[in-house]
């Protein structure tokens, strides 16, 4: 079943993480998912250098996006942490100073916090055994962002 109608199909092992677009999804040993950025190796993040013709509101649009994006895929604050410092080096790589790119770093997680608030506290039903009516206890969950900034603006 190698091809079907001119379709080549790959078939791989079987895992516990598999990429999907520009995301990697994995499941932990506890049996719970986890996201990250995929980025293929091959990716030279060309980024608009500084000296481009484009409108100077092109750098904070693309600093917040990207934030914003990192924000939203990766499960985990040390991935956060982790692609956001990557962007910010690969920035800097590409002709930006630091003096350039560190308020905007700054302004788009705190817009990315609003955007992408702390969860909902959970709520844990549970059926009563002598009763057919369902209660319910409300958890408070922890902020999984950490409250600092990422290391790299200071």
């Amino acid at each position: 079943m190698q091809q079907w109608h001119g379709l080549q199909w790959d078939f791989t092992p079987l895992s516990t993480s598999c990429n999907f677009m520009d995301l990697t999804i994995t499941i932990t040993p506890s049996g719970h998912l986890s996201t990250t950025l995929y980025e293929k190796a091959q990716n030279l993040y060309l980024y608009i250098p500084p000296h481009s013709a484009h409108p100077s509101g092109m750098l904070s649009g693309l600093v917040h996006g990207n934030i914003l994006r990192i924000h939203r895929l990766c499960s985990s604050p040390e991935d956060i942490k982790r692609k956001s410092s990557e962007f910010f080096t690969r920035l800097t790589h590409r002709g930006y100073t630091t003096k350039q790119l560190t308020p905007l770093f700054t302004s788009a997680r705190q817009r990315a916090l609003l955007y992408n608030p702390t969860p909902p506290p959970k709520t844990l039903y549970t059926k009563t055994t002598n009763s057919s009516s369902i209660s319910h206890s409300t958890q408070k969950t922890p902020n999984p962002l950490p409250s600092t900034n990422y290391g790299i603006l200071s």
